[in-house]
């Protein structure tokens, strides 16, 4: 399908998602948002994709939520003043906790990896949370936003930030709403990798390439779903569970397959199965 606010290209088994408002620094639209819906669905199904890249077009990765937008909402306006709500679960099977506006991420079946190539605030930097991975440039910017509009933690980042960061750090970072470099951001634990931003991208997909040419993508799907569901278990649930999808990886394909090329010393061929 065709996009306004976004584009979708599949590569190397890689899908690139692209925030495309480059003039406004991406800034968050209810299109946006309806788009990339049906771009991480159209990905989750795409048996030629095994990992999902989330960037932004020109010099930023997402500045939030459209000013436009942000004053139909005080102007108590209508339409596309307003960010769509209600949606439909993105997997009504998934956990509930992952069946929220913005915290689908996580329900998708494969890694979803945020090159964060410039400025990420509010909105933009929750989405980037909800990712699995978070690489950036080493010029990227980040703040939270909210208390400088006069707006509190929305969409779940109470929850997400303490996780990554701490209780303290993210409470300095949701109160002051600074802006935070990428170097202290890597510090901290908001991000996993640091890139020139000239390499950004490549670094990514480098790295996706592995997942997607190495990695069964049946380990993946189990392991991302055991990792994230794990933050509402104890230890003893998160124990049996592991244990009971060790005893179903034995039956699996790609199990037979992991072990075959490491004896014929070869690359693998993994199904997913």
């Amino acid at each position: 399908m065709s996009y306004e606010h976004i584009l979708y290209e599949v590569s190397d088994r890689i899908a690139t998602v692209t925030l495309n408002r480059p003039d406004r620094l991406n800034a968050w639209t209810s299109i946006m948002e309806a788009e990339i819906r049906v771009a991480m669905a159209a990905a989750s199904v795409d048996p030629g994709v095994r990992v999902v890249i989330l960037t932004g077009a020109g010099r930023g990765f997402c500045a939030g939520a459209d000013m436009d937008l942000l004053s139909g909402i005080q102007q108590g306006g209508s339409g596309a003043g307003r960010r769509a709500t209600g949606a439909e679960p993105f997997d009504a099977a998934a956990n509930p906790n992952f069946q929220m506006r913005y915290s689908y991420f996580p329900a998708m079946p494969k890694p979803v990896i945020a090159a964060i190539n410039g400025p990420a605030a509010g909105l933009g930097l929750i989405v980037a949370l909800y990712c699995d991975l978070r690489f950036a440039a080493d010029t990227a910017v980040f703040t939270t936003a909210f208390s400088r509009r006069g707006l509190i933690a929305e969409h779940g980042i109470s929850w997400l930030l303490p996780r990554l960061v701490g209780p303290s750090k993210a409470l300095d970072l949701m109160l002051s709403a600074r802006k935070l470099g990428a170097e202290e951001a890597q510090r901290i634990g908001l991000v996993d990798r640091l890139a020139k931003p000239e390499s950004l991208l490549d670094e990514a997909r480098a790295y996706a390439r592995d997942l997607a040419d190495m990695v069964s993508p049946r380990s993946m799907r189990v392991m991302k779903r055991q990792l994230w569901e794990a933050q509402f278990q104890n230890l003893a649930e998160a124990t049996a569970i592991g244990n009971a999808e060790m005893l179903e990886s034995f039956k699996s394909a790609d199990f037979k397959e992991g072990v075959a090329h490491f004896l014929e010393k070869r690359a693998p061929n993994f199904t997913g199965a």
